[in-house]
């Protein structure tokens, strides 16, 4: 059983170059073997269909609390009245797969782009997308573009809300891919991300239990290593700081514990290490084997094993940055 150290050394988010690439050839090879079951709610990737309204419904809880925050609770009960919640947004799917996500935000009114290192995975989701009435006749509310989130960084546009969800344990250099992501965030803008915590539970239910006994998914799907705990990533926004000129250097990264630059993401935590609700939000989400549903797990559920596998982590980029 693996050590499931409280330590950032090699695994999870470790000390590496933030300019090398985040893209890994074997986990594209692997997921672009898997492409054309994307859309197969009975086959590989049938947790993931499970898990997609919850993943949805968070985002979307998410920007009516901020609503009510910026603008005020009618703002945001006259939101909450409109089944298209996100109309006017420019939204952003990072390893978009076969575009669960990226579909689903469409429809909640976004101008969405789905992105993916993996060329089949791309044309899967396009070839899904326009066999939908919905989603074909609605202009350019679905985009769907072969690229890595490092590439798009170095052209101007910035979104609303960027989600990756399930892609950062799949990366290599994962300090490089948060910052790829964080700086396609326009100031006030929303990050979204879903993974894995690294835990002898996580190892337990995805790779021993999910990938060898029940065999949910292909062997191999999941490195324990890659990981990612909670604390790794609201330890990276405590000191990720987006650069003062982002809006016109698209090439900048951001800084990692720059005093010259704006506030971090994350400036508080209180009692077990979490951030304020703010700043960032960490929710686990379980899988209820007996229902077959996934479950958003409460707030005050979080420092009491909630997040021991798979979790979603949601951060807000300040205003002032």
């Amino acid at each position: 059983m693996p050590h499931a150290s409280g330590r950032i050394v090699s695994a999870g988010i470790g000390l590496q170059d933030s300019t090398s690439s985040t893209v890994n050839a074997t986990e594209i090879a692997h997921f672009s073997r898997l492409s054309s079951l994307w859309w197969n709610e009975q086959g590989e990737f049938s947790l993931l269909h499970r898990m997609n309204p919850v993943r949805v419904r968070y985002i979307r809880e998410k920007i009516l609390e901020a609503t009510c925050e910026d603008q005020g609770e009618d703002a945001r009960r006259e939101l909450e009245s409109k089944c298209a919640v996100l109309t006017g947004m420019d939204v952003l799917d990072v390893g978009c797969g076969g575009g669960l996500l990226s579909e689903s935000l469409a429809r909640l009114g976004a101008r969405t782009i789905g992105i993916d290192a993996s060329e089949s995975n791309i044309g899967i989701a396009s070839t899904h997308a326009s066999g939908d009435p919905q989603l074909s006749s609605s202009g350019n509310s679905l985009e769907y573009r072969h690229t890595s989130a490092e590439q798009l960084v170095k052209e101007p546009k910035r979104f609303d809300i960027v989600c990756s969800m399930e892609v950062i344990e799949h990366v290599d250099n994962p300090v490089a891919f948060l910052s790829a992501c964080a700086q396609l965030v326009k100031p006030g803008g929303h990050l979204f991300l879903s993974t894995i915590a690294r835990t002898p539970l996580s190892y337990f239910i995805t790779i021993l239990a999910g990938e060898y006994v029940l065999r949910k998914v292909a062997v191999g799907t999941h490195t324990y290593s890659k990981f990612v705990n909670p604390s790794e990533l609201i330890s990276f926004f405590q000191t990720y700081r987006s650069s003062p000129s982002s809006s016109s250097n698209p090439t900048d990264f951001g800084h990692i514990g720059s005093d010259a630059s704006p506030r971090p993401w994350i400036t508080r935590t209180y009692a077990h290490g979490l951030p304020t609700r703010l700043e960032a939000d960490v929710r686990g989400i379980v899988y209820i084997p007996w229902s077959g549903e996934w479950k958003l797990m409460p707030r005050s559920s979080t420092p009491w094993g909630a997040v021991e596998c798979n979790y979603l982590f949601w951060v807000r980029r300040p205003l002032d940055s």
